[in-house]
């Protein structure tokens, strides 16, 4: 699977505005890797309250779209468009950041397994601007069953 736009998205995860953070998945291998992409806009609504002067994307958001990004990568992994379990994002493992994201950037979100059963995972995410890496986190899934 190459593409998915954020209706395909919106199929997948419950999130919706403000808080769905992939705009797109442009690869997916799944059980392999997953690369999706988060357009950060200057009129996104956090940016009215974090640093106003100086607008950086919360990292707790950049984690979030790395989430999200690796839910998506789960369920196509894990699961057909038939199965509606829900995927329950358990919680980062570790998160560090190297660069600030500002508005106007567009994160590349890297998603691949780090050890996967069959309902539950820990996967790595890294989002890049550009070729710059900006974020890396370890993070864990489970599914409802």
């Amino acid at each position: 699977m190459k593409y998915m736009g954020v209706e395909e998205i919106k199929e997948i995860l419950p999130h919706r505005y403000p808080f769905l953070l992939v705009d797109k998945v442009i690869d997916c291998v799944p059980n392999e890797k997953l690369i999706a992409v988060k357009n950060v806009s200057a009129n996104e609504q956090f940016f009215v309250g974090h640093f106003p002067q100086e607008k950086v994307m919360p990292g707790v958001l950049i984690v979030e779209a790395l989430a999200q990004a690796g839910a998506v990568f789960f369920y196509l992994s894990k699961r057909t468009k038939d199965d509606k379990n829900l995927i329950y994002y358990l919680g980062k493992i570790q998160a560090k950041f190297m660069k600030p994201v500002i508005p106007g950037d567009q994160l590349r979100l890297e998603i691949k397994p780090i050890k996967m059963l069959s309902n539950v995972g820990i996967l790595s995410g890294e989002a890049y601007v550009e070729d710059n890496l900006v974020t890396t986190a370890e993070l864990a899934f489970s599914v409802k069953g």
